[in-house]
């Protein structure tokens, strides 16, 4: 529980608190905590078993980092909703068929953010309409290579990596299911 608050920056996406906390061991510590809105990302898979990623320019690491289509929730919308803009926005497609993943903890020991995962299939093509400040280059990858990008390292954005895996899982247990 926190005991004493002190606000320290606001920005356009972010607020950056510290907080005098009573920790459950009955500890008290002084953590400082970015707040976040939240986000949704999308495992969006076509009838070729291709995902699409995202190789995108991220200046905070310096690098092109590959992706799922993601971004923030914005006005404390659905975090499904986010996922349906964003899929349109960056990837060009709109998806019929939606499943929950579950959500992911960026960095638990100072975000506060929670990225909701989705798979989407059965996919139809729509305008693309990328933010103006978006740097990336749409891929179509095949879903099992793509799998292998993040067991060797080539994927290693968080939540593509466990997206992937959950998306993985999930469709195997439908296949498991069919073939019954």
């Amino acid at each position: 529980m926190s005991q004493n608050k002190q606000h320290i920056f606001s920005g356009r996406i972010i607020k950056l608190e510290v907080e005098q906390v009573e920790l459950p061991n009955g500890t008290t510590a002084e953590l400082e905590i970015v707040r976040h809105p939240g986000g949704a990302a999308v495992v969006a898979i076509n009838d070729n078993s291709q995902v699409c990623l995202l190789k995108q320019y991220r200046y905070a690491v310096d690098q092109w980092v590959w992706e799922l289509p993601a971004g923030k929730i914005d006005n404390q919308e659905p975090p499904l909703e986010t996922a349906h803009r964003e899929l349109e926005e960056e990837a060009g497609v709109q998806a019929t068929f939606w499943h929950e993943l579950g959500a992911m903890i960026s960095s638990p020991g100072v975000f506060d953010e929670l990225v909701y995962l989705y798979l989407a299939k059965e996919l139809k093509l729509v305008e693309q309409q990328p933010e103006e400040h978006e740097v990336f280059e749409l891929h179509w990858v095949d879903f099992v290579e793509a799998l292998n990008w993040s067991v060797t390292g080539k994927i290693n954005d968080a939540k593509t990596v466990i997206a992937l895996f959950r998306a993985s899982q999930y469709l195997a247990s439908v296949e498991e299911k069919n073939n019954s």
